[in-house]
């Protein structure tokens, strides 16, 4: 017998504001606004997904990007806030650090800053319902110009707290292939000035390579992903010294092809080398699994026991942005569920 791991204490750090939604209500939004979803979202769930190549990369946005327009106003992205809280709070998770692109639903709410303000007070709201204190990053796309990052940054900036309802960090998404990591270094410097977290991801679609560059640029944090450091000591050494908690999700990058099956996926040898490691669910919606599961695979595909399973869970405590009151509410829950005798 184990100890149920939603009924530990954790912290999210790694959740796309799109990519959280539950998929019957992604359904009920494309029926609301006369939306047709492609059949992989309507005939088949999870979809089968692949990212080791330009075309599965397409595939896979193509399939977000339908989702995405689907969020056409202010109540949809309040809902979306919401249930991702709920689901959270379900899931053990007492601080949500939710991403968005605020560009991407501008055009329905009147521009990025109402877009970021709806996500704010609706996070606020679901805080206080939920008792999941949720959190915002804001993040731009290596899609997009880096000017573009820096007006995002400033924006981020301008909302920048310590608790829920805040703007705690700032992110850079979307595919590692596009962009260049350098240029977006402006950007992140603004953040950093305005005491947010520098939350780049790296090193999930492209090598330890790419996360020495988010290292030498950046000044991350944390890595969204970072799981490929795993594949060079120099680089790993790295991220253990320099403090960076890695933000893995097994099942996105099961789901997008980078390793063959859960399994393979180097949880152990990252947690083996001393880095800071924090289990995020990135895209519920595409993937199909959420956060409870990834503590799952650890168990199972990882053999980790509990003792590990609560080492990771303080690792996301201690990775996020939450404030001393939560962070010391979590720890605190994390070792009476340890402490919590198994039944025979």
């Amino acid at each position: 017998m184990t100890r149920p791991v939603r009924a530990l204490p954790k912290a999210h750090l790694h959740l796309h504001f799109t990519g959280s939604m539950r998929i019957e209500t992604l359904r009920q939004l494309a029926d609301k606004h006369g939306m047709r979803l492609p059949s992989a979202l309507t005939t088949q769930w999870p979809p089968p997904l692949s990212a080791r190549d330009e075309r599965g990369w397409f595939r896979f946005q193509r399939l977000y990007d339908a989702a995405r327009a689907c969020v056409r106003d202010e109540a949809d992205m309040r809902r979306i806030v919401r249930e991702a809280a709920e689901d959270d709070a379900a899931e053990g998770s007492g601080w949500l650090e939710m991403q968005v692109d605020p560009t991407s639903y501008a055009p329905f709410v009147g521009g990025i800053t109402p877009a970021v303000e709806i996500v704010l007070d609706e996070a606020r709201a679901a805080s206080e319902a939920t008792g999941t204190q949720v959190a915002v990053i804001v993040a731009a796309s290596r899609m997009r110009h880096p000017l573009e990052a820096r007006t995002l940054a400033r924006l981020a900036a301008l909302h920048a707290g310590d608790g829920g309802g805040s703007v705690v960090g700032f992110g850079l998404s979307n595919d590692e292939r596009r962009g260049t990591t350098e240029e977006f270094a402006g950007a992140f410097r603004i953040a950093r000035q305005a005491g947010l977290a520098s939350v780049p991801h790296a090193g999930e679609l492209l090598g330890p390579e790419h996360v020495g560059q988010a290292l030498d640029h950046l000044g991350p944090d944390r890595l969204g992903h970072g799981v490929r450091a795993a594949e060079d000591d120099e680089v790993l050494r790295r991220v253990v010294e320099e403090g960076v908690t890695l933000e893995v999700c097994p099942g996105s990058n099961v789901a997008l092809g980078v390793y063959p099956t859960l399994a393979d996926v180097p949880l152990r040898r990252l947690v083996d080398a001393g880095a800071r490691v924090a289990l995020g669910a990135d895209d519920p919606l595409l993937f199909g699994s959420r956060l409870a599961d990834q503590y799952t695979s650890a168990r199972l595909d990882h053999s980790l026991d509990d003792v590990a399973l609560a080492a990771l869970a303080r690792d996301s405590v201690r990775g996020s942005r939450a404030p001393e009151h939560v962070r010391h509410t979590l720890l605190a829950g994390i070792d009476a569920w340890l402490a919590t005798p198994v039944a025979d």
